[in-house]
């Protein structure tokens, strides 16, 4: 059996360039998607052409029954985890702070944070040598607001992947003699489908002149990022923050 990826968010962006490059890594991958079952099993249908194994399951990350089932499904179909990327979650329609409900903030929390949190409880259950596991790797897709604030635009989303930037650091520290590394990918402004949802379609373009090398980022030099953690060529990183963000 191929090592197991599961990725959360899988069906478009980060997430659907990562399972394509780990299906090209030699890895079995799981995904998750919200609401598009179609964009996901595109993506499963063109790793099972190529010869590989993968699944789609439809879980939100804002519920822990969902959670669960899916990490079940993993069991189900590979019996095994080997590593989990944290990848779902969830940008909202540029607003100053304000503005801001706490339907709105409680929303952002709960996806991009608890989500995450709940994610990597049920990977340790099935990774960590301390629960008769052997050991894994954990990736969570923090983001250069983390640093750089969201000012004028998302606040409430830049403080949710800094509590990521600290739940990385954190559980880093308390899975290290689990056998379970932990670390973030920290991307600047890539070009997907997220901005988009954000009321900011044209962000790629417009960011660009405040971008050191001059562009966005696409969608798999972030996966390859992401693969680079997951591999032993990365045996002795752990805690660390990737940042993939062109210079910002």
């Amino acid at each position: 059996m191929n090592n197991v990826m599961l990725i959360t968010g899988g069906s478009r962006g980060i997430g659907a360039a990562t399972a394509q490059l780990a299906f090209e890594a030699g890895y079995a991958v799981a995904l998750s998607y919200r609401s598009d079952r179609d964009a996901a099993s595109a993506v499963v249908e063109a790793i099972e052409a190529k010869g590989g194994e993968a699944i789609a399951v439809q879980a939100d990350m804002a519920s822990e029954a969902n959670i669960v089932r899916l990490f079940e499904a993993v069991d189900e179909r590979f019996g095994r985890l080997d590593v989990l990327v944290n990848n779902a979650g969830i940008v909202d329609q540029v607003s100053r702070v304000e503005a801001m409900s706490a339907e709105r903030i409680e929303r952002m929390m709960r996806i991009n944070v608890t989500g995450p949190f709940l994610c990597a409880r049920e990977a340790i259950k099935r990774m960590s040598t301390r629960h008769g596991g052997n050991g894994g790797s954990i990736i969570n897709v923090s983001s250069a607001a983390a640093h750089r604030g969201g000012s004028g635009e998302y606040v409430d989303y830049a403080a949710s992947k800094g509590a990521i930037d600290t739940f990385t650091e954190g559980l880093a520290k308390e899975l290290a003699g689990d056998g379970i590394r932990v670390n973030a990918v920290r991307p600047g402004v890539i070009d997907t489908e997220i901005h988009a949802s954000g009321g900011n379609p044209d962000k790629p373009e417009t960011s660009s002149a405040n971008i050191p090398l001059g562009r966005a980022g696409n969608a798999r030099e972030i996966a390859s990022g992401i693969l680079w953690l997951a591999s032993e060529g990365a045996s002795f990183t752990t805690g660390a923050k990737l940042d993939i963000d062109g210079g910002v």
